[in-house]
């Protein structure tokens, strides 16, 4: 197992054969897209304190485990061909990823996903084409009226969470839907059964059994 979000556990993913790879985008103090998960540096890397109060020269100086560097959104771009999802963590980063997949164009290569319903209201305008996705965690059906509302094509749910009668409005509003995390094998069944479009998966071995998001 590679060290999460590094270029090392990107190209790794790759190597796996996964439909899609999944990471994490927030902004460094100096307007840097930083892929990383949690909003500060202490439990990835050598280092403390929030992500937002580095310069990126400050991340980069950091050891995000076996001596790799925390990666920025083009680095990725440049070391992996499969396609992405980025999940834009904090809000403020949808402004800073519209003007590189615009640069790039990356609208068919990259799907924007956040919990955050704002964020991905706001990249739809920004980026012509570009597919986003709206994640929840904790949600009833208000999750679908939610995605309608904030332009998504596609809901990703806490797979535990997930009922028929949210698949079947969601279904009816058109919405693809993704189930995470699937790290099991009661977890893929469930999957199946429900019939879903994907899964998000922190294990790319399960790929033996189904093709999945990493």
């Amino acid at each position: 197992m590679e060290p999460e979000n590094t270029l090392r556990s990107f190209v790794a993913a790759q190597e796996a054969g996964l439909d899609a790879i999944e990471l994490d985008l927030h902004l460094s103090k100096d307007g840097a897209l930083v892929v990383m998960h949690d909003t500060d540096v202490d439990r990835t890397t050598d280092g403390t304190g929030p992500i937002a109060e580095k310069t990126l020269a400050e991340l980069r100086a950091l050891d995000a485990g076996r001596g790799e560097r925390v990666p920025v959104f083009e680095e990725v771009l440049e070391a992996v061909q499969t396609p992405l999802q980025a999940e834009i963590k904090d809000a403020q980063a949808a402004r800073a990823l519209a003007e590189v997949m615009n640069r790039r164009g990356l609208a068919g290569r990259v799907e924007v996903s956040s919990f955050h319903d704002e964020a991905i209201a706001e990249i739809k305008p920004l980026v012509p084409g570009v597919r986003t996705a709206l994640i929840a965690s904790r949600y009833g059906t208000d999750i679908v009226d939610r995605a309608v509302a904030a332009g998504a094509e596609t809901v990703c749910l806490n797979i535990r969470r997930l009922t028929l009668e949210i698949v079947e409005r969601a279904r009816k509003a058109d919405l693809r839907i993704i189930g995470w995390v699937v790290n099991t094998q009661d977890h893929l069944r469930l999957v199946r059964a429900f019939g879903l479009d994907g899964a998000t998966t922190d294990h790319p071995d399960i790929k033996r059994t189904g093709r999945f998001t990493a």
